[in-house]
């Protein structure tokens, strides 16, 4: 918040379309999977420039990400941006959970006093938001028309200077490999983090050995943790980087065939030093399992990221993808138990 101004309808704060280093470190870190569920503002108004009667306004969420990208989109514009509590969630998510709805456009333009800023009757939504906004209701509801504006932020400076007419190119969501690439930390953190406290399973795993004692348990454990590093890479990176090349149409189904490679990888990188620990032919079996299994299922974590998903279909893929890799991944996990009782 830059300052407050004076309104009919009260204190407004202000804010800039300029983002500071405590924004953007902010926003770098939540993409790393820090602090994402409390990286919200306060629901309500706020005064970007100098807005007067006849400035536009502009819904968001209170997903602080969508707030900031929102007003950096807008550079020496003076609106009015109203904030809806969808509870931190993105526009697109909340609007699918109903959080972003049209019982809460109307009520926190009647709280606000919005009616007594502006002389028109307009409001600009989201078109991702459309899911969960009733055009026809909203402003039978309010008296505001609502009228959606672009996907991207980026784009409204010339929506509204084109008198809120949207190319075919402002409606049309993509899914570029630099988008895919930019949900890639996050996943990559949440995934490392699980790795993290499974570590000590894999040590008393890798102490199975049993004649060689904590050399034994230390190597195997780092050996199976690589191994998991490797599914981690091939469902969290490879496989969302090359998303439109790969078979099939399920998600789970897109990160076998990096998820193999992967496997193939690691066995090739580490059996020759591996040998002296024995890293026999039911490991090698294991790990044949265990890393495709493991891409497979975290490359399911893109179904809610991409654009041509729906839940019903998510729903049907996890009920026959899932109990699959549980069966790989527990096979796997016998199979290595088996070759160290046998080592």
């Amino acid at each position: 918040m830059t300052a407050s101004i004076d309104t009919p309808a009260g204190r407004i704060p202000c804010v800039s379309s300029s983002l500071n280093f405590q924004d953007r470190l902010g926003t770098a870190k939540v993409r790393a999977g820090i602090g994402r569920n409390s990286y919200m503002v306060d629901p309500g108004l706020y005064a970007l420039g100098q807005p007067d009667t006849d400035s536009p306004v502009l819904i968001s969420a209170n997903y602080k990400m969508s707030f900031d990208n929102l007003r950096e989109a807008l550079p020496g514009r003076n609106a009015w941006i109203l904030v809806l509590d969808t509870n931190g969630i993105n526009v697109w998510c909340a609007a699918g959970k109903g959080t972003f709805g049209t019982d809460e456009l109307v009520g926190r333009i009647e709280e606000c006093g919005l009616r007594s800023l502006v002389n028109h009757r307009r409001v600009i939504v989201p078109q991702l938001g459309a899911a969960g906004i009733s055009a026809h209701e909203a402003q039978r509801l309010s008296g505001f028309k609502i009228t959606y504006g672009p996907i991207r932020a980026a784009d409204l400076p010339e929506f509204m200077d084109s008198d809120h007419k949207a190319r075919p190119e402002m409606r049309e969501k993509t899914f570029s490999t630099t988008e895919r690439l930019a949900l890639v930390p996050v996943e990559l953190v949440h995934a490392l983090k699980t790795l993290f406290f499974i570590f000590p399973s894999l040590l008393i795993l890798g102490g199975l050995a049993g004649t060689d004692g904590l050399r034994a348990s230390v190597a195997l454990g780092l050996l199976d943790t690589a191994g998991l590093m490797f599914g981690i890479l091939a469902g969290c990176v490879i496989t969302p980087l090359l998303l439109p090349w790969l078979p099939g149409r399920a998600f789970a189904a897109k990160g076998i065939p990096p998820g193999i490679a992967c496997a193939l990888l690691f066995l090739f990188l580490f059996l020759p030093a591996a040998s002296e620990i024995k890293l026999g032919a039911l490991a090698t079996s294991a790990w044949l399992l265990i890393i495709p299994a493991v891409s497979a299922y975290l490359a399911m974590n893109f179904t809610g990221c991409s654009t041509f998903t729906s839940l019903s279909g998510v729903k049907n893929e996890m009920r026959i993808a899932v109990p699959v890799e549980i069966g790989a991944v527990a096979a796997g996990v016998i199979l290595l138990a088996v070759s160290r009782f046998l080592f």
